[in-house]
């Protein structure tokens, strides 16, 4: 199973492919320039990697809380990769993530405690 995680609702995009027990991470700034041309960040890192966008499994987006532009523009990308290539799609909590250790949210998908396609942004006041 290959997974797509895109976290920008903090102070740098994190970008991170996890297939099998090997992952593949990426930041970059979290600023407007990077958030206006995210999906060809995201298709840059996938390049860089050499992984077809329609060999991924899931995508799991951060849906906050975090910064408004980081989390709209991740969510936005997120959607439309997902309906345009069939795949599916899970959000997940700041909380969930815990030391930067996203293997965590494999096994929240795994025991169904991330609800599919149900993405409900929470922005920081």
């Amino acid at each position: 199973m290959k997974s797509l995680i895109i976290d920008a609702a903090n102070d740098k995009i994190v970008l991170q492919i996890i297939i099998g027990n090997n992952y593949y991470t990426n930041e970059y700034s979290n600023n407007r320039e990077n958030f206006d041309k995210l999906s060809l960040v995201i298709f840059d890192f996938l390049k860089k990697n050499e992984i077809n966008i329609s060999t991924i499994d899931n995508i799991l987006v951060n849906q906050g809380p975090g910064k408004f532009s980081g989390i709209r523009a991740s969510i936005v990308v997120a959607k439309a990769l997902s309906l345009s290539k069939n795949i599916n799609l899970y959000g997940f909590s700041s909380k969930d993530v815990i030391n930067n250790n996203y293997n965590i949210l494999l096994d929240l998908v795994k025991n169904k405690k991330l609800t599919k396609n149900l993405i409900k942004p929470i922005y920081s006041s």
